[in-house]
């Protein structure tokens, strides 16, 4: 007969090697936001005053106090869970969304992020101006009408109805006085 996970050996070698996976986990997470706030850090660096990136960086670092806060009541719940107390899955799984919620709002509340989303912002608004400049040459070129040539067809036609206007008010001017 071969043993299942609820046997008590392969019960604790299992726990063991889940308790290894998890904090392996746990590490790498940790491992990654460190990255992430040494990449961020960097680019604030080379982007902001100092005023802002030391806002940022207290931004970025209160947002990963929220994440460690969060490895540590993972960790606390996964030992109430070992120790036979019921915790369900979805409890896991809000601790980390509403930590990723607490975390964004430290990060996009800080004027180096406002900053930073308002300058690319800017740039994209540039290159959708290339590209439409772009189509808009290409579509000229190729004989077909373009959105400033429609433009400008509506506008002389708006302007033609204004004077056309104009006329036939002169013209009903003096057909009265000829009467």
């Amino acid at each position: 007969m071969t043993e299942t996970p609820t046997e008590p050996a392969n019960w604790n070698a299992f726990v063991e090697q889940w308790n290894e996976q998890f904090m392996d986990s746990v590490e790498e997470n940790m491992e990654a936001q460190a990255r992430f706030v040494e990449s961020w850090a960097e680019t604030v660096e080379a982007t902001t005053d100092d005023a802002e990136m030391s806002e940022g960086v207290q931004g970025y670092a209160r947002a990963y106090e929220a994440w460690m806060d969060a490895s540590e009541r993972m960790v606390e719940r996964m030992n109430d869970q070992l120790e036979g107390e019921e915790v369900e899955m979805e409890e896991f799984r809000d601790i980390w969304l509403d930590t990723a919620n607490d975390a964004f709002k430290e990060v996009m509340s800080t004027t180096a992020f406002a900053r930073m989303t308002g300058e690319t912002v800017g740039d994209l608004m540039e290159a959708q101006q290339d590209a439409e400049e772009a189509a808009e040459s290409t579509l000229s070129t190729l004989g077909f009408a373009t959105e400033s040539g429609v433009t400008e067809v509506g506008d002389r036609l708006v302007e033609l109805e204004r004077r056309q206007h104009a006329v036939e008010e002169k013209l009903d001017r003096v057909l009265e006085e000829l009467e």
